[in-house]
Order: C-alpha cells, then structure tokens, then sequence
C-alpha cells in the first residue's frame, strides 16, 4: 500500500467525536526530559496559524482552510470565542490545537496536532490533555468535539477515544489530494 499522490481521487472516512462529561483528568506529566509547555497565542495574525497549520497537516491533506475567503478564515481565527494554544518545544512550535467556543454550549477541537519531529515522543497525548482541561474550562461548556479522518495520521482516533470522547458519527468522503499523503491509505 502506497500513500496516496497528488492528483490522485481518495475514499476516506470522517469520524465526529463527543465528550458529554468533564472528565476527573489526571493530565499526563510532560514526558521525561521534554521541556515543553503550551502558550496562548493572543491577538495573533493569520500567517501564523496557517505556519502552524501547513507544518502539522502537511501529508495529511490538510487544505480546507486554505479554501476559504480569507473573511472566511478571519471570521474563526479573529473570533473572540476561539482560541489558538502553541505547544512550544526546544524554542519553536511543535503542536497546536485550536479550540472554538462560538456555539456557547460547546468548545470544538476545531484543529488538533503535532509536527513530524514531535511524534512518538508522548507529546500527543500530554497536548490532548491540556486541550481537554482548557476546553472544559469555558463558561457554560457542556461538550466537548472533535473530528479527525483517516487521511490524519494513524493514531488520532486510538487517541481520541483513550482520552474519553465517544464516536457519534462516520461519513465516507472522496477528494482529489492536493500534495501526497504521509502515511499509505487504507
């Protein structure tokens, strides 16, 4: 099995993921050695989630916020019920999660992940915990979501469903890659 090209039309799965309970989190220690923490970005511009963004979802199709208008994107990024959380490691961002509280009621896991250099290290799951904490942390929270795909690396759904969150939805897909893909395709 080959990861899938450029060019080439791919069939792939959507998973859309519920917590309805603030979890008793015992967040991970930050794995030995590492000397990481995460930072809220405040008042930042566009290119820098999109740094972030194109760094983590290279090889995982990540290209739906480059296809909207940038008042598209601006209408997220600006919103003052989002929030865009660095996960800084050795002095440059390794991961980020992006977290969107315009729906009162819920916080969505609006983008969730790690740079190549950070993976395997014991960094996701310690990031999805401060996502976790942070997202329930909002007034009048009462769920959290997320979604992720089989085109996002192999691991995020195990990852997902180990931190708590309930698959409540599937839906099959196709596209045309823009850039080839990471990891092969099932």
């Amino acid at each position: 099995m080959t990861p899938g090209m450029a060019g080439d039309r791919i069939d792939y799965h959507v998973t859309w993921l519920e917590m309805n309970d603030r979890p008793n989190l015992n967040p991970a220690p930050k794995p030995d050695g590492e000397d990481v923490e995460v930072v809220e970005a405040v008042d930042f511009p566009e290119w820098y989630f999109f740094a972030l963004y194109d760094a983590v979802g290279v090889g995982y199709a990540w290209d739906d916020m480059h296809e909207l208008a940038s008042d598209e994107a601006n209408a997220l990024l600006g919103h003052p019920k989002t929030s865009l959380h660095s996960m800084m490691r050795s002095g440059w961002p390794q991961g980020f999660y992006l977290l969107d509280r315009r729906n009162p009621s819920i916080c969505d896991i609006a983008y969730f992940g790690l740079v190549e250099q950070a993976i395997g290290r014991g960094l996701g799951g310690w990031l999805l915990d401060d996502a976790i904490a942070k997202g329930w942390n909002g007034s009048g929270v009462v769920k959290l979501t997320v979604n992720t795909c089989t085109l996002d690396h192999p691991a995020a759904l195990k990852l997902y469903v180990g931190r708590g969150f309930k698959p409540v939805r599937r839906e099959a897909r196709s596209r045309i890659l823009k850039s080839a893909l990471k990891f092969p395709h099932p």
